[in-house]
């Protein structure tokens, strides 16, 4: 990036630096109040610069990144990395939601799908007891 353009548009960075496939998956993210730029909820056109605090939410994870460069252009994703450092706060923070999900997922019975028709009677007949 040169010195002239100091910022970007977000939308275009988000899809540079390969958090979204396309510009539009970008947008609506952006959209749909999954980002947040220093803290507030952005249009797309918002110019993002360097040092700026970018959130992104996916599901039950949140990544908190400080902008470290500018580019509008998709490159490779190990340029890309470059581009965008993630906070250890929010490293440790993905971590542990994902460990309490492994952990509820295990503790959950394993079963081979739906109960057959004998199954769920006797499903049934324990809930009447109880």
């Amino acid at each position: 990036m040169t010195e002239e353009s100091a910022s970007v548009r977000l939308d275009k960075w988000l899809w540079a630096t390969r958090f979204y496939k396309t510009r539009k998956l970008a947008l609506e993210a952006i959209n749909g109040g999954k980002i947040r730029l220093n803290g507030i909820r952005p249009k797309p056109s918002k110019e993002v610069k360097i040092g700026a605090e970018i959130v992104i939410s996916h599901g039950p994870y949140e990544k908190v990144l400080m902008v470290k460069g500018l580019i509008e252009k998709r490159v490779s994703a190990k340029v890309a990395v470059l581009q965008y450092e993630e906070t250890p706060a929010s490293i440790a923070k993905r971590e542990l939601v994902s460990e309490l999900y492994k952990m509820d997922r295990a503790s959950r019975p394993i079963t081979d799908g739906k109960p057959s028709k004998k199954e769920r009677r006797q499903l049934v007949s324990i809930k009447r007891e109880v």
